[in-house]
């Protein structure tokens, strides 16, 4: 195992002991805190023509949002559903993006091709890099990098130490005529990485090495993902949200990423072609993308919370 390996696998044991240790020692603060969200709303607006796509929440109860119309990012806490624009997109379409513990954001630029990092706290852009993409749609973070999709290129970018490195897509990886890689995750092990195919096999998940691009088609039964979209990883469960389909569909994965099970689909009445999934608490949250409407500057758009599986 290679040291980057190891320090993966132990950053994820230390944080899953962590977990457990704190939940038996402060089961009555949980078990509080849950009842106060309880009272959370569970659907808050966002602003009128905002085409939101992409969501991330950090170590605190505010969600992130990012703009396909004009890359603004729209920061709402949990708590109220109350929020504002905390960082100018400059006409560039912000898809998916994520922070870090430090509060800074890597939020994916769509056609611009770009990366971009913007200070949570302040809203400055911090650096822009062009990676000579297409459709840079997601990102995840993993202890040191940062890595992207490209949904028209078989490739990964990796974002580490203030340089872009591309990773070409290799084994079973297939490259569509149209839009094919979209979210991207971790496996449970810490040890590669999770990339939605659309087009493959009728659409599926794909476990890419990073260290090679290698990429090996994920063992799901019968389920399929032909609009799969964000992915969330909580554990050994993989939420992956069914866009047009306005539903998420979650899987148990095996260690290793290599294999899932289907075990609930989730759906709701208030999903209106949601996008991307962040978890809060016993709360999953998404915006509502609204693909199926023509954007105008008037439209109307929110996010729902669910409970989790």
């Amino acid at each position: 195992m290679a040291l980057a390996d190891r320090s993966f696998a132990r950053r994820t044991l230390l944080t899953t002991t962590a977990a457990l240790t704190g939940a038996a020692l402060l089961g009555g603060t949980a078990q509080a805190a849950e009842t106060r969200q309880a009272a959370w709303p569970a659907q808050f607006p966002l602003p009128d023509g905002f085409q939101p796509e992409g969501i991330t929440i950090g170590s605190r109860p505010y969600a992130y949002f990012g703009s396909l119309a004009n890359g603004d990012i729209y920061r709402a806490s949990l708590a109220t559903g109350r929020g504002k624009i905390v960082a100018k997109g400059a006409g560039r379409p912000t898809v998916g993006l994520k922070i870090d513990g430090h509060g800074r954001l890597f939020l994916a630029g769509g056609d611009s091709g770009e990366i971009r990092t913007v200070d949570a706290r302040s809203g400055e852009t911090e650096r822009v890099y062009a990676t000579g993409g297409t459709f840079v749609n997601d990102v995840i973070l993993t202890p040191g990098a940062a890595w992207f999709t490209d949904s028209f290129k078989p490739v990964l970018y990796q974002l580490a130490k203030g340089a872009v490195t591309t990773v070409p897509l290799t084994g079973d990886w297939q490259q569509g005529p149209d839009f094919t890689a979209n979210g991207i995750e971790r496996t449970p092990d810490g040890r590669a990485l999770l990339v939605v195919n659309a087009f493959a096999n009728g659409g599926g998940l794909m476990r890419v090495d990073p260290r090679t691009g290698a990429a090996r088609a994920v063992d799901l039964g019968a389920a399929k993902l032909p609009n799969g979209d964000g992915l969330l990883l909580l554990g050994r469960i993989l939420y992956a949200v069914q866009q047009q389909q306005n539903a998420i569909d979650v899987f148990r994965l095996n260690d290793a990423g290599t294999r899932g099970t289907a075990i609930t689909r989730i759906t709701d009445p208030r999903f209106r072609i949601p996008t991307t999934v962040a978890a809060w608490g016993s709360r999953l949250y998404l915006p509502n993308a609204r693909f199926d409407v023509e954007p105008t500057p008037t439209t109307e758009y929110d996010a729902v919370a669910v409970r989790q599986v």
